[in-house]
């Protein structure tokens, strides 16, 4: 993996990030937190939509869109955790 890759990772993630926090009100990390939340949120975006065999599309704004769907159910998850303690 070189560089550019790695400053598009990190920018889909940061963007998916903000996109999912900006739509769930509330729940913004910061840059940093919304790069993290971002690309884990693509991980698991990539995941759910692989196990339920759906392609949303490819390029970037297919990306982008798995990405964010795939933060905003971390960040359901995170929901969840903060309110069980």
């Amino acid at each position: 993996m070189d560089l550019s890759t790695l400053l598009v990772i990190v920018i889909i993630g940061a963007v998916s990030g903000w996109l999912a926090g900006f739509i769930r009100q509330g729940y913004g990390f910061g840059l940093l937190g919304n790069i993290i939340i971002g690309i884990i949120g693509s991980f698991v975006g990539g995941w759910l939509f692989d196990q339920l065999n759906i392609s949303i599309g490819s390029g970037l704004v297919g990306v982008i869109a798995k990405s964010v769907i795939g933060a905003l159910v971390l960040l359901f998850l995170i929901g969840l955790v903060k309110k069980a303690k």
